[in-house]
């Protein structure tokens, strides 16, 4: 055994058959699988703590997660095992030695977030591994769209967007960038900010969906900021089409 160690790890999986991150009792999640192959190498307890508590079914391309060791396993061939060990849902994208002290979550300054919508009659023939999207079969108007998404830009009180079921210190968030993409039949949608409430994302995307159908004004965003009020939110995007990017440090 060694001074103690905290490794920094990125990872990227396919969250359809993952209960969420979080370790569960009985259904399979990210955090336990990765923690189960971790404790068999390094041969003690240990807890993989990442930096978004991702949502049953929701993806990632870069949730950052740390893990603290005594182990003298260099990191090399901790890298290479985990690469060999992880399941195909499962990718390591990079390992590396962190400061003592790095904690995943109190030290990210931001993440990005993209949810990817199919708009088109008829789903999508094929989904990437990384890349699944929701169908969307009625047509959404674009400018719509983006004209609604640039209303949530900024600091407020989300509330109105946030679910219930976790606990909150404030509800006041940050958009620092919120862009809607469209090419052929898929429409993406960014938001980075600081962090982000529970469901909050897929509470928006939902939201902006009633507008881009033109259900609603755009002006139901500045509503729903303005009141706090859940209700006048739409309802929650599946979790098909979330997509954590990556998290940003100092």
């Amino acid at each position: 055994m060694t001074s103690p160690r905290t490794l920094r790890l990125t990872l990227a999986y396919d969250g359809t058959p993952y209960h969420g991150w979080q370790r569960q009792v009985v259904e399979p999640t990210v955090q336990q699988t990765v923690e189960d192959v971790l404790r068999r190498l390094l041969r003690h307890p240990l807890e993989v703590v990442g930096a978004s508590r991702t949502d049953a079914g929701v993806h990632a391309r870069g949730q950052v997660a740390h893990v603290r060791t005594r182990s003298d396993i260099p990191l090399s061939n901790i890298r290479r095992a985990l690469s060999d060990r992880l399941p195909e849902t499962i990718a390591l994208v990079h390992a590396e030695e962190a400061p003592p002290e790095f904690d995943a979550i109190s030290d990210a300054r931001g993440k990005l977030y993209r949810y990817t919508i199919h708009n088109a009659d008829a789903p999508p023939a094929m989904h990437q591994q990384f890349g699944r999207t929701w169908h969307v079969w009625y047509r959404l108007d674009v400018d719509r769209l983006r004209d609604a998404a640039t209303r949530l830009i900024g600091t407020h009180d989300f509330a109105g967007f946030a679910s219930q079921g976790a606990a909150r210190k404030t509800t006041i968030r940050t958009i620092r960038r919120a862009q809607v993409a469209c090419r052929y039949h898929s429409i993406q949608i960014d938001f980075e900010g600081d962090g982000f409430l529970y469901n909050q994302v897929r509470n928006m995307i939902g939201t902006l969906i009633e507008i881009g159908r033109g259900h609603w004004p755009v002006q139901r965003i500045d509503q729903i900021i303005a009141a706090c009020d859940r209700r006048l939110a739409g309802p929650t995007a599946p979790a098909c089409g979330l997509c954590l990017q990556w998290v940003r440090y100092r």
